[in-house]
């Protein structure tokens, strides 16, 4: 009985051992283990060399490579060196790549000795590792700066990306597949492009003192012609009169257009505020927006909503081409539309609006305390904790911030007649409203955080893609009956609230106001 005790156990024993290697398989080979055979003929590196830079990631390549120089190619390395000197076009710093250095050892390349070639190797590959992190996820961490920002950081293994790199053909075409490759992007490269070669300027601020108009004759008219003759809205003259003529009428329109701004040819103070803008504060500017840029997903999906929150717009892109824009209102600066990127679900018709804590203590309660029957007029109606209708005149301010408010649908809910909903952590969505004609404003930086749609109908009927089922006569037959129903939205729609002040179109330069005040604060991080 006992040797039978001891045979059962060795079987036993046996079993877990090999179950226990049949894993151990299966993890290798799930995290295969990275190898990098280099070209040519390699030099040895000793491994001390490598602690000074403290980098992990660098180590572990050198490890793949069994401590042995990769960049053996001079064609690969000129690449790279003209890559890193090119990185201001990227909105980038070419000094944080060790240009210097980097150019200093590959003059001496030919007669470096192992020692000289091992720290070029390292050095080199320490900066080309540096500036793909920076293009793919840029120089600082959003999510350490903005609370109302919720991107996912862009993942990228950059040891598998430089064996990528060593392996390809086309060490260009390679690098120029890690850069952000939306339109916007490449817009704004061209914005840092054309900026670059206007000639410097020295101009003395403009004061506001009143709003200028056609035919004034004011002392500001001229330096005001000036600088639409810099920006290039308005040709070049012998002389400059000070007279508000038809010529600066032109050009005026046309700078405003260009800033998002009125083209009404009145010069407010919106106005004098772009025109104040100096050719350094563009340049930062745009270096701003291409950092942001770096932060925003690489894929937007085959089919998306992009709304640009300085821009007070929406656009509908399918395979890379826009099918519907739509004006829209976006979150005031005390209460800012977050940025964040996720998928629509589904559509609410004849949504109720539960109104939320920062605007009943701010907005609903002062109101009630103003008058009572302000729950009435806005068809507001009050549940305590036990779901109790709570009437106007039994309201108590003690209990205010235990009640539950809740606005009925109809024409004058806040959320108008449809909301569109998409999971995020700030609990916002696209919704219709009750004031229409806020969309007639310039400035539109006008809600709670909520994005709200102009012409919303069109776009529902769009997203839930059924002819029969839901097109515009049945939607409006679902809103008529003032019932809330809830459609989900079957086909795959990413949805990206985004910021950005800055592009170019067709070689002209394009700024919107930075409504939230980010782009000078960036820019300082940035460069500090």
């Amino acid at each position: 009985m006992k040797n039978l005790f001891i045979i059962l156990l060795l079987i036993s024993f046996f079993n877990c051992k090999k179950e226990s290697l049949k894993i151990a398989v299966v993890l290798k080979k799930e995290i295969p283990m990275l190898v990098i055979q280099p070209e040519g003929k390699p030099t040895n590196i000793d491994s001390t060399l490598l602690l000074s830079f403290n980098n992990k990631v660098l180590t572990n390549f050198y490890k793949a490579t069994n401590y042995r120089t990769v960049w053996q190619s001079e064609e690969k390395r000129k690449i790279i060196l003209e890559e890193l000197s090119k990185s201001e076009e990227e909105g980038l710093q070419p000094e944080d790549y060790n240009l210097k250095s980097l150019f200093d050892f590959e003059k001496k390349a030919p007669s470096l000795d192992s020692l000289g070639l091992a720290k070029y190797d390292i050095l080199l590959t320490s900066s080309l590792q540096k500036y793909i992190a920076h293009l793919t996820n840029g120089t600082v961490n959003p999510r350490k700066l903005y609370k109302n920002w919720d991107l996912k950081e862009n993942y990228i293994d950059l040891n598998t990306t430089m064996v990528q790199l060593l392996n390809s053909d086309s060490l260009t075409y390679e690098i120029e597949q890690l850069k952000p490759n939306h339109i916007v992007y490449k817009r704004l490269k061209k914005a840092l492009q054309l900026l670059n070669n206007f000639p410097k300027e020295n101009f003395k601020s403009i004061k506001f003192t009143k709003i200028i108009t056609p035919n004034d004759t004011t002392a500001s008219i001229i330096d005001i012609k000036k600088r639409l003759i810099y920006w290039k809205d308005m040709q070049p003259n012998d002389s400059l009169t000070p007279i508000y003529d038809q010529e600066m009428v032109t050009a005026l329109k046309r700078f405003q257009s260009r800033h998002g701004l009125a083209a009404d040819a009145k010069i407010g103070l919106g106005t004098i505020a772009s025109l104040n803008f100096s050719k350094k504060q563009r340049l930062e500017q745009v270096i701003a927006n291409l950092e942001r840029w770096k932060w925003f997903p690489k894929q937007m999906g085959q089919e998306y909503l992009i709304i640009n929150i300085p821009d007070y717009k929406l656009l509908l892109v399918k395979n890379k081409d826009t099918l519907r824009a739509h004006r829209v209102i976006v979150g005031r600066t005390k209460r800012k539309t977050p940025i964040l990127s996720s998928t629509l679900t589904q559509v609410v018709f004849n949504p109720t609006w539960t109104v939320p804590p920062t605007i009943l203590r701010e907005d609903v309660i002062p109101a009630i305390l103003r008058s009572r029957a302000y729950l009435t007029q806005s068809n507001i109606k009050v549940y305590d904790a036990t779901g109790r209708f709570v009437s106007p005149y039994e309201w108590q301010l003690s209990q205010a911030n235990t009640y539950r408010y809740v606005q009925s649908p109809g024409t004058f809910n806040s959320l108008g007649m449809v909301k569109l909903i998409f999971p995020n952590r700030f609990s916002v969505y696209l919704h219709d409203t009750n004031h229409r004609d806020y969309f007639e404003k310039i400035n539109r930086s006008l809600s709670s955080g909520c994005v709200r749609v102009e012409n919303p109908l069109e776009l529902t009927e769009y997203l839930l893609h059924d002819a029969v089922s839901w097109n515009l006569e049945k939607i409006t037959e679902t809103l008529q009956n003032e019932r809330t129903k809830l459609v989900k939205i079957k086909k795959e729609v990413s949805i990206h609230l985004l910021y950005w002040t800055a592009w170019s179109e067709n070689n002209k330069l394009i700024f919107r106001d930075d409504i939230y005040s980010l782009d000078a604060n960036l820019y300082d991080k940035l460069r500090n």
